[in-house]
């Protein structure tokens, strides 16, 4: 029996530092004499949002990896490994040439 499997590509994700303010469990009394929580500046990396042009290589080589294993362990036989490429984008044609950055002011009549 042939099987074929086919392993998705993720996207990569955008990280940038985020500061937060993050309490530190103390109270410091304002000049009216209200308590307030003491804060500290903290910055860390978080995911902001995905790439729209660029593969996970770390991820995908970790899923095809473990594909293979798992198929390994049902002594399957591998016949051959098949990169698939997309080459669907946001293309747009003008009269200028191909472009692929979006557009200032869409469907502007001439």
């Amino acid at each position: 029996m042939i099987k074929t499997i086919f392993i998705p590509a993720h996207f990569k994700p955008i990280i940038q530092n985020v500061a937060d303010d993050v309490p530190t469990g103390e109270t410091k009394k304002n000049w009216l004499g209200q308590e307030k929580q003491v804060t500290k500046r903290m910055v860390s990396p978080k995911i902001v949002g995905w790439s729209d042009s660029e593969v996970d290589g770390e991820r995908l080589s970790v899923d095809v990896n473990n594909e293979l294993e798992k198929l390994n362990s049902q002594n399957a036989k591998i016949i051959s490994i098949v990169p698939i490429s997309s080459g669907r984008y946001n293309y747009q044609y003008s009269s200028e040439g191909i472009s692929s950055s979006r557009r200032v002011f869409p469907k502007q009549r001439k």
